[in-house]
């Protein structure tokens, strides 16, 4: 089918201008548009979105990066020696023993690396600004390359070996853009091999089944190898079939890989991956329906707006002054700086950030008006904020990136949005975040349903206890470079911020692949109103006999941590971490406890701290340790490498000074606990002050079967039931989690949720004058008002843990 295109449609769909055609390249013009077929207006839209528009070449920071470009593409000429097995000498692809080893994935990378370095080569041609623009030699030399790789290893009649996205994504996207690229420079018999290559390793089945290997992610992406295909071979079906295939990424999803209602994105059947996946899933997306946009091939299904009112739901959350929240990015959180090269761009989770950001702007060019104006505001308030790594200067972004991100901080007529204050549950993916002025937090926890973390491919080795609880903050001004610099191959592994640990040695991956190591347990998650909440979590350790109740009750200025029940009898420490702070490479920041200034010039420093009261970390923020508590101090220089946690990464050692407090419950715990509150920002006379009011905070329970606290200051009462009981003025007849705001209008929100998904019946009944409910969801049978109310709810297993607010007026 050919679809026509008018002058109009095709302008409105490229965004292209005479200007913008002219800054990207030679090799167009609207003249050239007109006449153009529906195929070639799609091939134009595509090399337009990867190769950006709108800027000048000649300015910052477009300059620099088109002559870097230039550079590399020099230095991949002139290294290239195409000979049996590979294109460059040290880009072997040949496999001597193929299989799916480690060693195979390894030879497989290197197709892939291949042709990503004849797609640098192609840009360098085609973009103005890089010194080989329509370089003849370097022409020619790209086609070579082209056609080597196609006779040696990616051709209709080669076997798979190594890692199969190598073949079924990464080769094939790479191959198709720089078909895009040199398209007018490649003969047809050229087009038809790489097509068929593409149709051998990409086959229509591909997208047959929604399942293992094609969904969320993986299937946009496949989508777009799909689409290419259809456009570089002028083939409508292809590009059918890819943009009706997207259709099963649409719908919310109960299980598995895909986005919750709740606002949570899984991949890999277990693993949170909003930052990684997701931000994939997104940017794919963002770029399909652009592609497509005003054509023939349009995305027209309706389940589209899940995806575009997850950008605030899902997406929006997780990112905090330009940075992706690590705890919802995977494995991705060991890439950092990959193999030799001195020059490789460090992945972190502020350039993570960065990519999610740069989709939004692009998605926004297909939502509503109202939705686009929004997200373009949110954009430039990331932008704004990210004063640790700007995001318009970002090495990891591409000159289409940089170019969307350039246009929306320079437009006046956006307003940048602040930060949101408020809590945000993601039951589906044991994940919440914590935003308050001047901080956020987030939590990351494990279950039945939610792996203690991902390891594969050799990735993220050590990753073993991020899911016991681990809790990350950043300030609006400060640590924002907490997790961003180095912090993963330096920091002690056993000795994550908030976690409580056996510190039993674990092999690298150990609990297995893909999400394999998931802890036997069902009471994960917690009740919120949208500010305040209690969180909870039953928490077994990873190939440990270690176990422990923790709860998150998340306020105004401060997270209060409560642990019990932690017992273990693996014959090794067993500690709670209430901090582990980077201070990077040279830091000193002070340590002050209950007034006393601890000592810090020398390293490594350790003390046992005896009936402290609070402390305080210089430049970051302050703990109360209500009643006084026994801690452990250390100051101390770790030394490590990125290719300790991930196998592909750079054998470089990187050494940064932490400062870490942690109660030592010893080697054979028994109902042991803690408490603290975490202050962010908090000077040393907040934190001193918030210790001497003995009667802001009231620990109602802190045992085995219930955990739960009131600040009456706040009206604020929370308990999580392990088991029913009584807890202050709150009775539940089963497990359930409770929290109570008392508004001073008379008012309160009683939340009430079942994280563990098994409760056919509870009833609650909290001790406190009612005179009436004003709002109740389905799940309440009953509501009894007087001297106390009594809720009964029905049946709270199909629920997924998520919150059930009543309203009520207080007598």
């Amino acid at each position: 089918m050919t679809t026509p295109w008018t002058r109009r449609g095709f302008l409105r769909v490229t965004g292209c201008t005479a200007l913008a055609l002219t800054i990207t390249g030679p090799a167009f013009t609207v003249e050239a548009a007109e006449a153009a077929d529906a195929y070639d207006a799609l091939r134009t839209t595509w090399r337009d979105l990867i190769l950006g528009t709108g800027f000048s070449p000649t300015a910052e920071p477009f300059r620099t990066r088109l002559t870097e470009i230039g550079t590399a593409a020099a230095g991949w000429r002139d290294s290239m020696a195409p000979a049996s097995g590979s294109l460059w000498p040290d880009l072997v692809f040949a496999d001597p023993e193929p299989d799916t080893d480690q060693e195979s994935y390894g030879f497989s990378a290197r197709i892939v690396d291949s042709y990503s370095r004849l797609r640098t080569m192609a840009e360098a041609y085609i973009r103005q600004g890089t010194g080989l623009t329509g370089n003849a030699a370097l022409t020619a030399d790209v086609l070579t390359g082209l056609d080597h790789l196609h006779t040696q290893v990616y051709n209709a009649t080669q076997a798979r070996y190594g890692n199969w996205y190598s073949w079924q994504i990464g080769a094939p996207q790479i191959l198709l853009d720089i078909c895009v690229l040199m398209y007018d420079r490649l003969s047809a018999a050229q087009i038809a091999n790489y097509c068929a290559a593409v149709d051998h390793f990409v086959p229509d089945s591909a997208v047959a089944s929604y399942t293992g290997t094609s969904t969320g992610a993986n299937r946009v992406d496949l989508c777009r190898v799909l689409a290419l295909r259809g456009v570089v071979g002028k083939n409508s079906a292809k590009i059918a079939l890819a943009r009706d295939a997207l259709s099963p990424v649409f719908p919310y999803v109960t299980s598995g890989d895909g986005l919750y209602t709740d606002g949570s994105f899984i991949q890999h059947t277990y693993v949170p991956y909003t930052g990684a996946y997701g931000s994939v899933m997104l940017g794919g997306l963002g770029l399909l329906f652009a592609l497509l946009a005003g054509s023939g091939w349009a995305v027209t299904d309706p389940n589209r707006q899940i995806v575009l009112d997850a950008v605030e739901d899902a997406w929006a959350p997780f990112l905090f002054n330009g940075l992706m929240m690590d705890g919802v990015s995977g494995r991705s959180i060991s890439r950092g700086v990959q193999g030799t090269d001195p020059k490789q761009t460090q992945q972190d989770d502020h350039t993570r950030g960065h990519g999610v950001i740069t989709s939004i702007a692009l998605l926004g060019q297909g939502a509503s008006s109202a939705e686009n104006a929004r997200w373009r505001g949110l954009v430039k308030g990331w932008l704004q904020r990210d004063y640790y790594s700007p995001a318009t200067s970002s090495p990891a972004l591409s000159i289409a990136g940089l170019a969307r991100l350039a246009a929306v901080q320079n437009d006046a007529s956006v307003t940048a949005i602040a930060e949101p204050n408020g809590h945000r549950l993601f039951a589906a993916m044991d994940r919440a975040t914590h935003r308050r002025p001047g901080w956020a937090a987030s939590i990351s926890m494990a279950s039945k349903r939610i792996a203690h973390y991902e390891t594969g491919n050799g990735e993220n080795l050590r990753g073993w206890h991020t899911g016991n609880g681990m809790l990350y903050w950043w300030g609006d001004s400060y640590g924002n470079g907490q997790y961003s610099d180095a912090f993963w191959p330096t920091v002690d592994p056993y000795r994550l911020p908030g976690i409580t640990v056996s510190r039993k040695p674990l092999a690298d991956a150990a609990g297995g692949d893909w999400g394999a190591s998931r802890p036997d347990v069902n009471w994960v998650g917690g009740a919120t109103d949208g500010q305040h909440a209690a969180i909870g979590q039953y928490v077994k350790g990873l190939s440990s006999t270690l176990v422990a109740k923790k709860s998150w009750f998340c306020l105004d200025d401060t997270i209060v941590c409560l642990g019990a029940g932690i017992g273990c009898t693996d014959g090794t420490a067993v500690e709670s971490v209430v901090e582990n702070r980077n201070l990077g490479p040279a830091g000193n920041h002070v340590l002050t406890v209950d007034g006393v200034v601890q000592p810090s010039a020398a390293l490594p420093w350790s003390a046992t701290l005896s009936a402290a009261g609070w402390a305080h970390i210089g430049g970051f923020g302050g703990y109360v340790f209500p009643g006084g508590s026994t801690l452990k101090a250390l100051r101390e220089q770790r030394t490590g490498k990125w290719s300790d946690i991930n196998k592909g990464g750079s054998t470089s050692a990187l050494s940064r000074r932490y400062l870490t407090l942690w109660f030592d419950h010893g080697t054979a715990p028994v109902d042991a606990g803690y408490a603290y509150q975490l202050l962010p920002g908090a000077s040393t006379a907040q934190t001193s002050a918030r210790a001497s009011d003995s009667g802001w905070l009231q620990i109602l329970a802190n045992t085995d079967d219930q955990q739960g606290v009131r600040v009456p200051s706040l009206g604020f009462t929370g308990v999580n039931f392990w088991f029913g009981g009584t807890v202050g003025p709150l009775v539940a007849s089963a497990p359930c989690a409770v929290m109570i705001r008392e508004k001073g209008d008379g008012t309160a929100v009683v939340c009430v949720s079942d994280p563990m998904r098994m409760q056919t019946s509870l009833t609650l009944t909290w001790n406190r004058a009612v005179t009436s409910v004003i709002s109740k969801p389905a799940t309440v049978t009953s509501a009894t008002t007087g001297s106390s109310l009594r809720l009964t709810f029905g049946n709270l297993s199909g629920t997924g843990g998520a919150t059930q607010k009543i309203t009520v007026r207080l007598g």
